[in-house]
Parts: C-alpha cells; sequence; structure tokens
C-alpha cells in the first residue's frame, strides 16, 4: 500500500504535489497524502531534528556567554575583553540562526513571494532582525543612533535571543513534527492488519508462502491459527472464531465455517480455514477502510472556515502591531528607547505565529477519523463528522438495519392436510420464484429434509403471489388479493392479522381451489437493535422507521425495538419525501440504510449512514459508512462528532486565548503597571509550547470512549 507519490499540507488540503516540499499558503511541510504501513520518519523530522542537535548547545553557550556579564564582577567579561565576547557569541550564534534556522527563512521569503503571510514570516522577521541587528552593533556600532545605546555607551546585541529563538523553533517543530506523525497512526495500524504473503494452495494441493501482490481471485488460500486473513474471500472448509476488532470495533470474535465471508486483515483464532480470494489487493474492504479514511482526515470541517477567516488578516495584523510597538516606545518608553522598541516588536512577531490557530481543526479531524476507524465507523469527510453533532433525529430502514435482512420461515397455520406436506407444496412452487421471501422458505423445507416436487405452469402474479402445478395439485401462494375470493378467507384472514402483528409477513396459501393454510416469514431484529435504540434515547435522538413493508408488521417490528414513530408501505421516492418533510419541520436528520431503495433519501439527508454490508449504491451515497453493519455504530459515531467538535473548540478557544493575550504581553502593556516585559525567548518558547499543546489536545481523542 503506497500513497501514489502525492503530498498534501496538512493544514491545505488542496494543495497537491507529486514531490515532498512546503506548502506555498503556510510553508508548512507536506505529508503523504495516505500513509504507509512501514512509514519511517519523514526527511523534514531528521533533518530538523539535525538542525536542532547542533543549534541547541551552541545556543546554550551563546545564552550562557551574553548572561556571564550578570555574574558579580563579571569575572568571565574581565577574562575575555568585550570584543573577544561579542565575536565568540557572533562566531556561536551564526551557524545557528543561518544554518539551523535557513528553512525558516526559505519559507518567510516564499511567503512574502506567494504572497501568503504566515508563521514563517514572523518567525524570518524576529530572528532576522535581532540577528542583522546585532552584527551592525557589534562591527559598526557609531552608526547607530545614540537612543539604541545602554548606559555604557554601547548598543546592545541580541546574538543570544536570535540563536534562542531558532533553537526553541526547532524545537517546536521537531515536537510538532513528531506529534504530527502520531495522527496517521490509526492508519498504519489498519494497514499492519494486512500480511504480506499468504499460504497459497496449488491445483495438485501443494502449499506455497505467495507475496500478497502476486494473490489472484479465485486463489485457494490457507489461513492457519493466530495468522491474519490476507484477503477478502469466502471459507471453503475448515472452522474458526475469527477476530474482527480492528476493524469493527466488536470485541468478540465471529464463527467462520463453511460459506462464511471473511474479511482481509481480521485475526484467525484456533482453527484452520481454507478460503477461496474474491477480492484482493485495493479491492479489499480495508485498502477501501484505508482509502476512505484517508480522504476524510484531509478534508475540510466547516468550522474550519472560521479560522481561515482570522488567518487570512492575522500575520498582516501582527506586523502592524509590532511596527506600532516599535514605534510606540521608540516616542514614548524609556532609555534606550530604541532598544527597548527593538526588543519589544521582536517578541510581538515572535510570539503571534499563528501555526496553532491553523493546526486546531485539522489535527483533531486527523486524529477524530482515525479512531473512527478503529471503531469501525468510517467518515467520508469532516464535514460530516461536524454536521452529525447537530443531528436530533435518526430515520432508519427496517430490512438489513433494524433487522438482519434474512427473512426466515417462523410459522405454518395449516388449515388441512399435513403440515409437512403443505411446505413440500409451497417451497417446490417457490424454487422457481427469485423473490427474498422465496429463499426463506426454500431453507425452512430444506432444514426439515424436505424433498422438492416438480413444478409445471409456473406463473408469477405480480404484486400478488405465484402458482404452477406441483404433483398434479394445482397450488397459489400469495397475498390477500389470490385468495380473498375462497370459501373460508375470513376466517383465515383474522388468523393472518395475528401473525403480522408479530411482525411476520403472511402468504395464503391454496390448494386445488381450496385455502389450505399461511406460511409466516419474518425478519429478525438484530440482537444489538434494542440496546442501540435505548442508547440513541439517551443521546436525545429521536428514531424514526422507513419501510416498504405493511404497516401491522412494520409497527410489531417498531415496538419490539423501541421506535418512536414508524411509516410504513413507503416507496423509494416516498422515503427521500419523508426526510424532506422532517428537515422542513427544522429537524436535523441523519438517515440509516443498506439497499438501492435507500439511497436517494441517504443522499438527501443531513447525513447519510450506510451499512458495509449493503448495496455499495447506498454507500456512495452516504456520508458515513459503519463496517460492522449495525446500529450500535450510529451510537459511535454521534459520539465520536460530539467529542471530536468539544475538542476543536477547546483548541480554538486556547489558540485565540493564547494569541489575545500574548500579543499585549509582547507589545509590554504590562510594563506601566508591573514593569514586566516578556522576552523574545519566552516568547518563542510560548510559541512552540501552544502549537504542542494543540496538537496534544487533539492526540487525547486516540482514548476517548464511545
Amino acid at each position: 500500500m503506497t500513497h501514489g507519490g502525492l503530498w498534501t499540507c496538512p493544514m491545505h488540503p488542496a494543495i497537491v504535489s507529486d514531490r515532498p516540499g512546503n506548502c506555498p499558503i503556510c510553508g508548512m511541510a507536506l505529508e503523504p497524502r495516505v500513509a504507509v504501513a512501514d512509514e519511517r520518519p519523514s526527511e523534514e523530522y531528521l533533518s530538523m531534528r539535525r538542525r536542532l542537535a547542533v543549534g541547541a548547545p551552541l545556543a546554550a553557550l551563546t545564552l550562557l556567554l551574553a548572561m556571564s556579564e550578570m555574574i558579580p564582577g563579571a569575572p568571565v567579561q574581565h577574562a575575555l575583553g568585550a570584543r573577544l565576547s561579542l565575536a565568540l557569541q557572533f562566531a556561536l550564534s551564526t551557524p545557528v540562526v543561518l544554518w539551523g534556522g535557513w528553512p525558516f527563512f526559505q519559507r518567510g521569503w516564499a511567503s512574502i513571494r506567494n504572497r501568503h503571510l504566515n508563521m514563517f514570516t514572523l518567525i524570518a522577521l524576529g530572528t532576522g532582525v535581532a540577528y542583522g541587528f546585532s552584527v551592525v552593533a557589534w562591527l559598526l556600532p557609531r552608526v547607530l543612533p545614540d537612543a539604541f545605546r545602554r548606559h555604557g555607551g554601547n548598543p546592545p546585541v541580541y546574538f543570544e535571543a536570535a540563536a534562542v529563538i531558532t533553537a526553541l523553533v526547532l524545537l517546536g517543530q521537531v515536537l510538532e513534527l513528531r506529534a504530527r506523525s502520531q495522527t496517521s497512526g490509526a492508519i498504519r495500524a489498519l494497514l499492519e492488519l494486512a500480511p504480506k504473503t499468504a499460504r497459497r494452495i496449488a491445483e495438485d494441493g501443494s502449499e506455497q508462502e505467495t507475496p500478497l501482490e502476486q494473490v489472484h481471485v479465485g486463489d485457494r488460500l490457507r489461513v492457519r491459527p493466530g495468522e491474519n486473513v490476507p484477503v477478502d474471500g469466502v471459507v471453503l472448509d475448515g472452522r474458526s472464531a475469527v477476530d474482527a476488532s480492528m476493524l469493527t470495533g466488536e470485541p468478540l470474535p465471529v464463527e467462520k465455517t463453511k460459506g462464511s465471508r471473511v474479511t482481509a486483515g481480521t485475526i484467525n483464532g484456533t482453527g484452520t480455514l481454507v478460503i477461496r480470494a474474491e477480492r484482493v489487493g485495493s479491492d479489499t474492504m480495508l485498502a477501501q477502510i484505508v482509502r476512505m479514511v484517508s480522504e476524510a482526515q484531509r478534508s475540510r470541517a466547516p468550522i474550519q472556515r472560521l479560522a481561515d477567516r482570522v488567518a487570512a488578516w492575522f500575520v498582516p495584523a501582527v506586523i502592524a502591531i509590532a511596527g506600532m510597538t516599535f514605534v510606540g516606545w521608540w516616542l514614548l518608553g524609556p532609555e534606550p528607547r530604541l532598544a527597548y522598541a527593538l526588543v519589544n516588536a521582536i517578541s510581538v512577531l515572535i510570539i503571534a505565529c499563528p501555526c496553532a490557530l491553523g493546526l486546531a481543526t485539522p489535527m483533531s479531524i486527523m486524529v477524530g477519523t482515525g479512531r473512527g476507524a478503529r471503531a469501525g465507523v468510517l467518515f467520508k469527510n469532516a464535514a460530516a463528522l461536524e454536521t452529525l453533532q447537530s443531528v436530533d433525529t435518526i430515520v432508519v430502514d427496517k430490512t438489513g438495519t433494524l433487522t438482519e435482512g434474512r427473512p426466515k420461515l417462523v410459522s405454518l397455520d395449516i388449515v388441512r392436510g399435513d403440515e409437512s406436506e403443505l411446505l413440500r407444496w409451497v417451497a417446490s412452487l417457490e424454487q422457481a420464484s427469485e423473490h427474498p421471501l422465496a429463499a426463506a422458505i426454500l431453507e425452512g423445507a430444506r432444514s426439515r429434509n424436505l424433498t422438492l416436487l416438480p413444478v409445471a405452469e409456473f406463473e408469477s402474479i405480480t404484486g400478488q403471489g405465484v402458482r404452477g402445478r406441483v404433483a398434479e395439485r394445482e397450488v397459489v401462494v400469495g397475498n390477500r388479493n389470490v385468495v380473498e375470493h375462497l370459501p373460508g378467507f375470513a376466517d383465515l384472514e383474522g388468523r393472518a392479522a395475528s401473525l403480522r402483528q408479530q411482525g411476520q409477513t403472511v402468504m395464503f396459501v391454496a390448494v386445488d381451489g381450496d385455502l389450505a393454510g399461511l406460511v409466516g416469514v419474518a425478519d429478525p431484529i438484530k440482537p444489538t437493535t434494542r440496546q442501540a435504540i435505548s442508547e440513541l434515547h439517551r443521546e436525545g435522538l429521536r428514531v424514526v422507521m422507513l419501510t416498504g413493508d405493511n404497516r401491522a408488521t412494520a409497527e410489531a417490528i417498531g415496538r419490539q425495538a423501541g421506535i418512536d414513530e414508524v411509516r410504513a408501505d413507503l416507496l423509494p421516492d416516498q422515503k427521500a419525501a419523508t426526510v424532506k418533510e422532517l428537515q422542513k419541520a427544522g429537524h436535523r436528520v441523519a438517515m440509516a440504510g443498506d439497499g438501492i431503495n435507500d439511497a436517494p433519501a441517504l443522499a438527501i439527508a443531513d447525513v447519510g449512514i450506510a451499512m458495509s454490508t449493503g448495496t455499495d449504491v447506498a454507500i456512495e451515497s452516504a456520508d458515513v459508512t459503519l463496517v460492522k453493519g449495525d446500529l450500535t455504530g450510529i451510537v459511535r459515531a454521534d459520539r465520536l462528532s460530539h467529542a471530536t467538535m468539544r475538542n476543536i473548540r477547546l483548541n480554538l478557544w486556547l489558540a485565540f486565548l493564547y494569541n489575545s493575550l500574548g500579543v499585549p504581553v509582547a507589545a509590554g502593556a504590562l510594563y506601566p503597571l508591573f514593569g514586566i516585559l516578556l522576552s523574545p525567548m519566552i516568547a518563542s518558547a510560548a510559541m512552540s509550547l501552544s502549537s504542542v499543546s494543540v496538537i496534544a489536545n487533539a492526540l487525547r481523542l486516540r482514548s476517548v470512549r464511545l
């Protein structure tokens, strides 16, 4: 699995490049668009770490040398002399600023050239001015105005400030890059589930370890105990329990036998399975999950627009504030006025870097969507993650969503004759039908080991049922419209109504023109449905069921599941119309379904939620896909949405608070009252800490309980 050679910016996903580099908007290093399982530390991270390793000791020595004049008696200054001390500070700080900080100057210049001022504009200005002024003050002190001079007559130098600021920014970049790499941890964990090889069984029965990329659809593969399933496939032989928790969030292993489907990346238990490969490579569910999560992580949530609007004017405003700070201290400050003006202007430039503001939303989105993937909840984009937290109504389909989607024969009500004989006639007739209920009747006959009879003169009556000749008997199976003219129908209809009240779909059976009995088929409610709906109610959500089934059956299912409102006998376009109706009434609606008939409603809903067990059309129309395919996934998705948006709001609050407090303090707002000024070095440390704190807050989502 590769990232396809594409790199993108974590803050501006619209920026895509075919090679590594820097974002032309914010200057941050581009990252692979899709994480890879064996991802090594980025070149950007290694480069920053090397620069920090060299720059930090040199910056520390520069700082110690500059601060040595504060030691009583100034022994270092007397031993070295003022000019040699300054020369050493220049020699120590120059590689830190010009080599260690070179990427910041490159990006700062690029930001001016591209007309996208960003954090590196401020860093380059701040460190460049401090270093450049110090060089002039050391080599050409007489060209500077007297307002720069201290009591000793010499202008101050800031080699230590330039070096320490550069080192602290490098430290912040290293911490930030390392923390950012952790946001893709969920994707890498998913990728690592896929084994590198598979054990292929040849035609002669021999087995060979084969690279996964050489496995093809139709190959027979052996999965031994404890191994990861290499591809999506169907079990041909064997029995085992398979752990799919990393994909579905379901903690209990699932029993797999002949005919069961298995998914790439799941972990085989104690048994051995022989499977036939059905989907390989990029077609497996695991690959699709990785692709969907990667795209969601790089998408932008609507709330990001607030940060974008602020960032658009923030850097020019900071430069203007720094200019006003310089002028204000020059005109009104104590002596040496220009020295104070320069230091405070640099502090404003450094502390106001908007990196934390830009990272606040994308980092939370990346971690949140990754956490969702681990819980079996796949968001198509960040907008769905944000919108879901405002939903107040969940609309659900019945078949395959609330129920298992596999109807079963549950009752036989005989008017005359033998129960097994009646089922034999019905199943024999239904073997020529393609209706889903026919499959349930045939499965019921097979479970009773009944031998089916040949059928002649088969006819399907649209919307009513089927008829034909079975063993020289004329058999009719269908709804009330086919048999309501026969004697005894009224009594049998009463018994049918009772079965419908239990959630069964009822078919009448007539043999040779006489009513013979009823066949009841039901689609069992999923074991998790009641609990999930109860949890949704606790979250303050209203649940509405939409179904094309008849009202009696639908209401019976609704009562069993605890549904708030049931709407039955709906066509696909009527489901979509119902969603629109709820939206017009002021509700924010999420629709959950799995069939082709649900696709229009899924597309219209504020958030469409599809079951991965459903059709491709439904999944394509939806904003969220539930890997496990039951309503507990909606509970997880809702909780994750609320947790992520809380995290984003906290990040934005921290970023705004930091800048709204930091800039005035750096400008000297506390000096008139308390005599406090903010050193550029402290400002640099605070700036780096703000970015790291935002990322650290986002990383808390990895452990949020769903």
